[in-house]
């Protein structure tokens, strides 16, 4: 942010300060007839000290996300709701077609005992499962971390690599590439299979069509809501047995329709009946 960004920002933190400030004086002198209005203070993109996050134009941050200070996410990636990254004293990067999942925590250490500078660094096409933790750690591109793992300091996940739903990754672990590894400490459990090394990739593009979906709801205007509440609505108790009994044919408005890339077992199966 230049000279002219900051004076921008200044005058613009000023105006709501003093906005809230004049709000304040206002109930006061309402007395005990005043309503107070609690204001959320979240922002989902926030800078810190002089650092901001970078983030893609084609990735998908969720409305209750957080996403603070050096932060960069990539192309096609997805941070889902609750999630918070916070680059403070360190820096998080995040590749392309990454989906870090709901509720999961990533932040960095300054550096460990030996001096070690922390990062946290996740590569391309990572899966994170829900409500995960990863601390001062690297990700590899194409690796899997499961729901409620969680990986220390200095612990690298190589490509190709799964860290099995809950297991706890102690500090300065390398888990190799093609193997599984789950516990409390985590330890090597077995190699992974093509088809599950198939599934780390397939997985991350599942997400990446996913979140095209939800990014295009939460851009929706409040009037194309209650459009779209009212359609469904309309045809929420339609029952196509009968209807053909009927000779009636009912088309779905293509507001209800989801794209081919999103969910597509269930668009094949639907096709093939």
């Amino acid at each position: 942010m230049g000279t002219l960004g900051r004076a921008i920002y200044s005058v613009g933190f000023w105006i709501r300060e003093t906005g809230q400030a004049i709000d304040r004086l206002g109930s006061r002198l309402q007395g005990n007839y005043y309503f107070q209005e609690q204001l959320s203070r979240h922002r989902t993109l926030m800078n810190v000290f002089d650092k901001a996050p970078v983030v893609d134009k084609d990735a998908f941050i969720a409305p209750s996300a957080s996403v603070i200070g050096d932060v960069h996410i990539g192309r096609g990636s997805s941070i889902w709701y609750g999630c918070v990254m916070r680059g403070d004293v360190n820096n998080i990067s995040v590749g392309s077609g990454t989906n870090i999942q709901d509720n999961s925590l990533v932040h960095v250490a300054k550096s460990n005992l030996s001096g070690k500078v922390l990062p946290t660094i996740i590569g391309d096409n990572v899966t994170v499962g829900h409500s995960s933790v990863l601390h001062g750690c690297t990700v590899e591109d194409e690796a899997f971390v499961g729901m409620g793992a969680t990986l220390l300091d200095g612990v690298v996940v190589e490509k190709h690599s799964m860290v099995a739903a809950g297991a706890l990754v102690k500090q300065n672990s390398r888990i190799p590439s093609g193997e599984v590894w789950a516990g409390n400490p985590a330890k090597f459990l077995r190699k992974l299979t093509a088809e599950e090394i198939s599934f780390i990739s397939q997985s991350a593009i599942n997400y990446s069509n996913l979140a095209q979906v939800h990014a295009a709801e939460n851009a929706k205007p409040y009037d194309e809501i209650e459009f779209e509440k009212a359609l469904r609505k309309k045809f929420a108790r339609k029952d196509e047995e009968y209807d053909s009994m009927l000779g009636v044919v009912r088309e779905i408005p293509p507001e209800l329709i989801l794209p081919d890339n999103v969910l597509p077992d269930k668009q094949a199966k639907v096709s093939t009946q």
